[in-house]
């Protein structure tokens, strides 16, 4: 069943044709991946769908009731000014509510006032039921725990939050909303690894449907069903996640290829034909023959078109200068390092490993457990740690952080490499063409490349520098697929040493020879990344089973204590419990002489307000009731144990 129906839409910017007569549908219970490399327009889609902008040609229609919630990868069209978490709609319920209760407290029994607060009490009871109200505190906090965030909902002024903490604040807010179609761009950026499989889990079970745009490869695999992507402002859909989408897609590539190469040959043979018909003086079939020939042209170049598209499909063969030394050299030797900042609880602490040459070591672990200060630590930018680093002599290194900067953002990407190299021109481009850029883009300013071009000149330019230790931090960010899958072929291709810190898990199984894992302010090297995954959930169970037994213990320990605490709780249970039997005798025996009265009126006829009044009375007649004899049930279990 459609929820969302995208009918030949079309955007333009710029003279750019971003959306080009697309259309498909988002059924009841898809979980679809929306690919493209950035800037290809699927953010202007989503927005689009949203109501956000408005396309130029076609329609967007959201069938019946469909609600349909929105993450934005710019957290400035957020809005986060409030002092709660709660949705607004819940907030002002919960008012109204209050409101109409303490109005029913002072309202006149059985009066028309008294019905018509009573209606919306009920509608409101029923609004309130149907966005979650009764159980949102604990969704919510389970959501933000399950993001990362722990006793961030008890804060006053979200303003403040990072970047990062917003985008996560926003999606749990999000999927606690439980909308008939979550729309999430990009969400798995700002998430460590806990939090994107938390998350992976929540949207394979979400009984809505997801369209979510993602980069993210292993993500993908986990969470859809259906994958489209989105080149030169056309979609195509494929089934299953990405892995089934790679198979599709390279089937698609070889079929389209073997059509080109049957149209170029059936193209060539025209042409000799139709130059025969010249020669031979037969205009009449040397006209025919040209018509055909303009046809298969119009052919040939529309689907050659289909083959180009899809981002940068490369052979990639850059290798650095051969190296000389053993490649079991060691080149850096950590020994029992730990880290912690002035007042600030310890970072890590008795971390060692060794990096030897062509071995490419991944910093894996949650945020904030010190990746990143170890990976500054081992370039001699940070000091003040415990422990011993070692590091080869004469070593040449090459570091990639998250921003990566230039000398000069007004040259473009071909005289950058020509500046810092010695490549020709034909070797700088070519070069280039490996990175991606290709014929114009070379001419492109720096400050005109979007983040994943401007990643890649970097690296590229890095890469012939030939160091012998390449420092990279969260490469992958805010790279679209295209881009990683260039970066992952450049570093499998680079023969020197690698550490790397990254979430990206795509990334590091291609990559990685091994995974310095950290884990509970300590860290140790394994071979794979499953091999660190399956570790942390071992731990995890049996961190669970010592808590239990660790309990039980407490539970026996205590025992006494509690016993005798309990006495003084019993005394004063027993007080209480006394003087609400009192209490409901005499409540019981009011209602019962109300219930006498009204019977007797019920004999000249009475009204329908009055027949429900007597029904409402009845049933607290009978709660009273149940009441009072649990507790005397209770008193008597009293008795009899003081009398033993």
């Amino acid at each position: 069943m459609p929820q969302i129906s995208i009918n030949n839409v079309s955007k333009i910017y710029r003279d750019k044709v971003v959306l080009d007569d697309i259309s498909f549908r988002i059924n009841e219970g898809d979980k679809i991946a929306f690919i493209g490399n950035n800037g290809a327009g699927k953010t202007t889609l989503f927005k689009i769908i949203k109501g956000i902008n408005k396309a130029d040609l076609g329609e967007v229609i959201v069938h019946g009731n469909v609600i349909v919630g929105f993450l934005s990868q710019n957290m400035d069209e957020q809005d986060l000014r409030g002092t709660s978490l709660k949705p607004q709609k819940l907030i002002d319920l919960e008012e109204r509510k209050l409101t109409v209760e303490a109005m029913l407290s002072s309202v006149e029994q059985g009066s028309i006032k008294q019905e018509e607060l009573l209606r919306e009490y009920s509608e409101i009871l029923s609004a309130y039921e149907s966005l979650g109200g009764y159980d949102y505190d604990y969704r919510i906090n389970e959501a933000l725990n399950g993001l990362g965030l722990t006793d961030i909902s008890q804060r006053e002024d979200f303003t403040t939050l990072s970047g990062g903490e917003k985008m996560r604040v926003c999606l749990a807010q999000l999927v606690v909303a439980r909308p008939d179609v979550l729309l999430l761009d990009e969400p798995t950026n700002h998430l460590d690894v806990e939090a994107v499989e938390w998350l992976e889990q929540y949207l394979s079970s979400y009984g809505g449907s997801v369209f979510v745009i993602s980069h993210d490869r292993h993500f993908i695999d986990k969470v859809a069903n259906r994958v489209i992507e989105l080149t030169d402002g056309k979609v195509i859909e494929y089934r299953g996640n990405y892995s089934d989408y790679v198979l599709q897609k390279n089937e698609f590539i070889k079929s389209q290829q073997a059509l080109v190469a049957n149209l170029e040959d059936e193209l060539s043979h025209q042409l000799d034909v139709k130059q025969t018909m010249l020669s031979h003086r037969n205009i009449s079939g040397y006209h025919q023959r040209e018509k055909m020939v303009d046809k298969l042209e119009t052919v040939l170049e529309k689907e050659k078109a289909k083959l180009s598209s899809g981002g940068m499909q490369m052979n990639f063969k850059f290798v650095p200068g051969q190296r000389s030394g053993a490649n079991d050299k060691i080149l850096i030797s950590v020994k029992e390092v730990s880290k912690k900042f002035d007042d600030d609880p310890l970072l890590f602490e008795n971390v060692s490993f060794e990096l030897k040459a062509n071995e490419k070591i991944f910093l894996c672990g949650p945020n904030g457990c010190g990746k990143s200060t170890l990976l500054t630590m081992l370039l001699g930018r940070q000091g003040g740690f415990d422990g011993t680093v070692l590091i080869a002599e004469n070593l040449k290194c090459g570091f990639m952080g998250q921003f990566v900067p230039f000398d000069d953002e007004e040259i473009s990407c071909l005289d950058e490499l020509m500046l810092n190299t010695d490549l020709t021109q034909t070797e700088a481009r070519n070069t280039l063409a490996r990175f991606g850029f290709r014929e114009l883009d070379v001419f492109k300013k720096i400050n005109v490349l979007s983040g994943g071009e401007r990643t890649r000149l970097y690296l590229c330019r890095l890469l012939l520098e030939k160091p012998d230790i390449l420092f990279l931090d969260e490469p992958t960010n805010h790279l679209d697929i295209a881009s990683r899958e260039v970066l992952e072929d450049a570093l499998s291709a680079y023969d020197g040493a690698i550490v790397c810190v990254s979430h990206d898990r795509f990334f590091i199984d291609k990559c990685a020879d091994s995974i310095l894992g950290f884990y509970e302010s300590t860290a140790e090297v394994f071979e794979k990344y499953s091999n660190y995954r399956l570790f942390l959930s071992n731990r995890l169970s049996v961190a669970k089973k010592e808590k239990i037994v660790k309990n039980e213990k407490t539970s026996r320990v205590t025992e006494g204590k509690i016993a005798s605490q309990n006495k003084a709780s019993e005394r004063k249970a027993v007080a209480m419990r006394r003087t609400r039997v009192r209490e409901l005798e005499s409540l019981i025996e009011d209602y019962e002489a109300r219930i006498k009265q009204m019977e007797e009126l019920f004999t000249n006829g009475a009204t329908t307000q009055q027949y429900e009044e007597y029904a409402d009375i009845t049933r607290q007649l009978e709660d009273y009731n149940e009441e009072y004899l649990n507790l005397c049930e209770e008193e008597d279990k009293y008795k009899d144990s003081i009398s033993r």
